[in-house]
């Protein structure tokens, strides 16, 4: 007979398998399932290198409140397989009071998951799917985490019967019946973690990833054309932009590499269409040249770079913050832009959208530097608020008896831009040293007047209170950016609780670099964590060649692909201020 445990606020499931075998599948349907039920969740899937097949995993995470992160450890672990485990089975530690399911006949369980003590129950899914026509083990699987953290059939049958619908009744009732195979079969274990019941939600929650919020963001601040080349962990935003943007008369190319990609939305943008293009550090690193050429043209592009493991091809399916120095300091000479980052998955929407309308306001590149635990983590929220940002270029009106200056020296270093054909509106837009006019010039006083210019309109830019995001008042202050904003907020929701008040400050622009906004937020900070995903600590270098730090400052930083969790961040600070 099972024994109930304490209602719990956070439990975290795996579910495991080789290429093919629908770990993923089930651990998204779980989720949903737990959306209609009322909680709120994160799934990250870890993946193998190879293009096909492989090892996967479903992590996840179910909460009462809204959950941005991975917990430390797991509950419940269900293995369809153990093929290749070896190679991410380092990213589900299990905790000693959890359960793992496995099938002795699709192999043993690691070692290190039975050295750690943790429990073993058996299962046949592979011969319980058999029996079951039409069965999977994968939807076994479901039905095993369904009844262990309290999930009721009807929630997850509600998802099921969606997804499967095309599918035919066939499909719905094998997989309800796996799923009530799979229920029976976790009510024999002794062990249970039932997830506290709430109120299902009045409002339907936002299932999304970031790199699909990316995507609602581009389409919101106006952007109708999109060019790029697929590549993890940013091909989801392709993805989600193909045929959104055919259905509002826009459209996207899949170009045949980097620099073709870049290129076309130059070329679109110079047309009048706000463009975009998505891809990761090694394509950013391709794409240097050419957003140079934005620069100096004047071209309002957006590039979106969801950051990974590097150098070079390093570890395409993990996370890592190491993009931050190219993104600021890769163009050659001095070509003046704007970086961005958003600090959630939800914050994702908004950060496009800022900036597609700063790059149309601005006449500028601007880079959004999310990474993989954003852009691939599918979450479930509350609805992100509306914002107004829209595209707003300042577009040329002829005037009778005047020539065009498309460079043309103004008060806010803006100066207005000709669509193609217009009459009068001709000029040349190139990557070459030019007078106002468009004019090639190699003399220092054009060199001067419009490198002057494209720095003053950036600097003049009022950014507002978008350049970060601060909450609470304690001297001790976690000072990070994107991703691991997450985590350190749940980090300090702990300190909290125990008695410690801790100030979270997370940059969401990053260059040009918000001196006078963040030596505000930082008053009487006595104690700094800087916070961030890097090897060598650019994000603390970045900072430090703006402003001297006030108080004892620490930096914890680490190379992926293992993020820094919450638990680490709350000893960082306990241990700090108990030394």
């Amino acid at each position: 007979m099972t024994v109930m445990k304490p209602l719990l606020e956070n439990v975290s499931f795996a579910i495991v398998g080789s290429g093919g075998a629908g770990a993923i599948t089930a651990g998204a349907i779980l989720l949903e399932a737990a959306g209609k039920a009322g909680w709120y969740g994160v799934l990250v899937r870890s993946v193998g290198p190879q293009i096909r097949g492989g090892e996967s995993a479903s992590l996840v995470r179910l909460s009462t409140g809204p959950a941005e992160n991975m917990t430390k450890d797991f509950d419940v672990l269900v293995a369809i397989d153990w093929k290749n485990s070896d190679r991410f089975i380092g990213d589900m530690p299990v905790t000693n009071s959890g359960l793992v399911v496995s099938d002795p006949k699709n192999g043993a369980v690691p070692a290190a998951i039975t050295e750690a003590g943790t429990d073993v129950a058996d299962c046949p899914l592979n011969a319980m799917a058999k029996d079951i026509p039409g069965g999977r083990e994968n939807m076994i699987a479901a039905g095993i985490v369904a009844q262990l953290i309290g999930l009721p059939i009807d929630a997850l049958m509600q998802v099921v019967e969606t997804k499967l619908a095309r599918k035919g009744e066939a499909a719905i009732l094998s997989s309800r019946a796996c799923i009530e195979a799979g229920m029976a079969q976790a009510s024999t274990y002794s062990q249970s973690y039932p997830l506290k019941p709430v109120n299902p939600p009045t409002n339907k929650r936002w299932l999304a990833t970031g790199n699909e919020m990316v995507g609602l963001g581009a389409l919101r601040g106006g952007v109708r054309f999109a060019a790029a080349y697929p590549i993890t962990p940013a091909t989801e935003v392709l993805e989600y932009l193909a045929p959104s943007l055919a259905s509002i008369g826009g459209a996207l190319v899949q170009a045949e590499d980097e620099l073709s990609s870049i290129n076309m939305i130059i070329g679109a943008s110079y047309g009048g269409r706000p463009s975009i293009t998505a891809t990761s550090g090694p394509g950013l690193a391709l794409m240097m040249e050419s957003l140079g050429l934005a620069a100096a043209a004047e071209v309002p592009i957006v590039v979106v770079d969801v950051m990974r493991c590097g150098p070079s091809t390093g570890i395409a399916t993990k996370s890592e913050q190491s993009d931050l120095n190219i993104a600021i300091y890769g163009f050659h000479g001095d070509a003046p832009h704007v970086v961005v980052a958003p600090n959630s998955v939800g914050d994702c929407l908004f950060t496009t959208q800022w900036a597609v309308h700063m790059a149309e306001t601005l006449q500028a590149p601007v880079i959004v530097l999310s990474d993989q635990s954003l852009g691939q983590a599918l979450v479930l929220m509350n609805r992100p608020a509306d914002v107004a940002f829209m595209a707003k270029r300042k577009v040329y009106e002829p005037v009778e008896g005047q020539d065009y200056q498309r460079y043309a020296m103004t008060a806010d270093c803006i100066s207005p831009m000709a669509i193609p054909g217009q009459t009068g509106g001709q000029y040349t837009a190139d990557g070459l040293t030019h007078t106002v006019r468009g004019t090639p010039s190699s003399k220092r006083s054009d060199q001067k007047e419009q490198m002057d210019k494209r720095a003053a309109k950036i600097e003049q830019f009022d950014f507002g209170q978008h350049w970060g995001h601060v909450e609470g008042t304690g001297d001790t202050v976690i000072l990070t950016w994107g991703s691991l904003t997450g985590p350190a907020r749940e980090a300090i929701g702990e300190l909290t609780a125990q008695g410690d008040d801790v100030r979270l400050i997370s940059l969401r622009q990053i260059s040009p670099f918000p001196v006078q906004a963040l030596q505000q937020a930082l008053t009487g900070a006595a104690r700094i964590l800087v916070l961030e995903q890097t090897h060598s600590g650019q994000f603390y270098r970045h900072i430090r060649s703006y402003i001297d730090l006030p108080g004892e400052v620490r930096q914890f930083n680490r190379e992926g692909p293992y993020l820094i969790g919450p638990d680490e961040i709350a000893t960082q600070i306990r241990d700090w201020k108990t030394a």
